[in-house]
């Protein structure tokens, strides 16, 4: 039994991304052409082998024969291009529609795709991880019914798991989901012949459920809650690294002091990174220096990580002429080394902004902490770009194509440019790294973006936190380390088992 806060509502690998209860059922019930594997990279599922043109822009994909849907009918390539189809049409509304513009999918027989796209991109691997959807349940379902049809609830896939049935309370809430194991899964019928799913209205209850003894294992919990954990020699955190970075984002434009790369610079070096880890994760996470996370440390090089040093940090600060004032703020030509970090209302959040403006006070810098709702933050400070310095949130994959992020671009909303990063050599790289399919060629071209980057210094990376599974200590065979996404730690359910122990008769 596995814990998740939220209900499920469209579990539709076309419509799951903004929901982990969707997202956790879509990956047991749906299968992609390609999966993720547990280091996190990308391997065959229902295709047994692919290939890609001279001129990286024809990908030909092989579909495994005898694949099946879970009412036992068969799966061929026609239910592959018909998923694409309408994953690109926007009657439909996928959220996934954006990542596939530009690629036009033909089929060649009934085992056989080819996906020719507009411009070489080395991350193209990852959109065929999508869930395939059988045309023959979903091919008569209309763009307008597609997000309200039954199958959004009782779905049909060719994953490790299917659908069996669903209790609700007197409100219609789904309280628990329950999935057999596939016996004609293409890897093998899963160990574990049943997972339910019991859903919560939030951490607290669902805490409380496993306290209980009620369900073996939770999505997640604030590293804040393991010890509030009672169970837990009978427990295993499973602590998967996942691709989600934090970091203050300086806007250059509104900001004087912060304007300055030294400032930057110097406020990189007087953070201590272990002490807001030990305090707000609980130790539970990794330092990180650049957007490159810590499964990419052959980046480094020579670069300069500017790990805590309070003694560098007021150095750089001397040498650029910021000293400090009776008042024991630095201060430049009259403008004094001040500046707000904006950040939302999340605990971890407010807590580590609290203590990097303890920090940052260390080396004369004046940091106030505004915190706010998720949604005020969103609307009214990052998508109009109105702040001086923002601590927040960014996912990628381990191997990141880090374009929305960092060119200039995508500076202005809907970009992902946070830091307000404009620089034409890492533009060029960027552009460059997206077409590059030579990994040791890519690997160099990454290299020279994680060296301007901390040049620049247009943030202050922080930590990547881990993705803390806690399990029961019954199940075995759990050999995931790397999850692209939270859904991802089920990437090798099928060869979890049950821990049993023989009885003498």
């Amino acid at each position: 039994m596995e814990g998740v806060v939220g209900q499920p509502l469209y579990i539709n690998p076309l419509l799951s991304q903004t929901s982990e209860a969707d997202s956790d059922l879509v990956q047991l019930i749906y299968k992609g052409l390609l999966k993720y594997n547990s280091n996190g990279e990308i391997e065959n599922a229902l295709a047994e082998g692919y290939e890609v043109s001279e001129d990286q822009k024809t990908y030909t994909v092989h579909l495994r024969k005898n694949l099946f849907w879970q009412d036992d009918q068969p799966l061929t390539a026609s239910d592959v291009f018909f998923t694409i189809s309408i994953l690109q049409d926007p009657a439909y509304k996928s959220p996934l529609r954006q990542n596939w513009q530009g690629v036009t999918a033909n089929q060649i027989d009934d085992y056989t795709l080819s996906f020719n796209i507009s411009n070489p991109y080395f991350g193209f691997l990852n959109n065929l991880t999508v869930g395939i959807l059988p045309k023959h349940i979903w091919g008569n379902i209309a763009p307008e019914k597609f997000s309200l049809t039954e199958y959004n609830l009782k779905p049909i896939g060719s994953g490790p798991y299917s659908f069996i049935d669903f209790q609700k309370n007197s409100n219609g809430e789904i309280l628990s989901y329950n999935l057999k194991a596939f016996s004609k899964y293409y890897a093998g019928e899963p160990y574990i012949s049943r997972m339910i799913f019991n859903f919560y209205p939030d951490e607290d209850m669902m805490l409380t459920a496993y306290n209980k003894k009620e369900i073996k294992g939770m999505e997640t919990v604030d590293s804040e809650k393991i010890d509030s954990i009672k169970n837990k020699k009978s427990t295993t955190i499973k602590e998967l690294s996942f691709p989600r970075y934090f970091s203050v984002f300086f806007n250059k434009t509104k900001s004087i002091p912060l304007a300055s790369a030294d400032v930057r610079k110097a406020l990189s070096y007087a953070v201590n990174r272990k002490e807001i880890i030990n305090q707000v994760l609980k130790g539970r996470g990794a330092e990180i220096f650049s957007p490159f996370l810590q499964t990419m440390d052959e980046f480094n090089g020579d670069v300069d990580n500017r790990n805590f040093d309070l003694g560098k940090a007021g150095q750089v600060l001397d040498d650029s002429g910021w000293k400090v004032n009776n008042n024991g703020i630095r201060e430049k030509r009259g403008e004094e080394l001040q500046f707000k970090i904006y950040t939302t209302d999340w605990p971890d959040l407010a807590e580590t902004a609290n203590i990097l403006a303890k920090q940052w006070k260390e080396i004369g810098a004046d940091v106030n902490v505004e915190t706010l709702t998720a949604t005020d933050l969103q609307q009214n400070y990052i998508r109009p770009r109105e702040y001086e310095a923002l601590l927040f949130g960014q996912d990628t994959n381990f191997e990141p194509d880090l374009y929305p992020f960092w060119h200039s671009s995508q500076k202005q909303d809907p970009g992902f440019n946070l830091g307000m990063f404009d620089n034409k050599d890492a533009d060029k790289l960027l552009q460059d790294i997206r077409q590059e399919s030579d990994e040791g060629k890519r690997e160099e071209k990454y290299k020279e973006l994680q060296k301007i980057i901390s040049d620049e210094a247009p943030a202050v990376f922080l930590y990547s936190p881990y993705y803390l599974y806690p399990i029961s200590s019954d199940v075995k065979g759990i050999e995931t380390k790397n999850i692209n996404s939270p859904s991802w730690r089920f990437a090798d359910v099928n060869e979890w088992y049950i821990k049993t122990s023989r009885v003498k008769k």
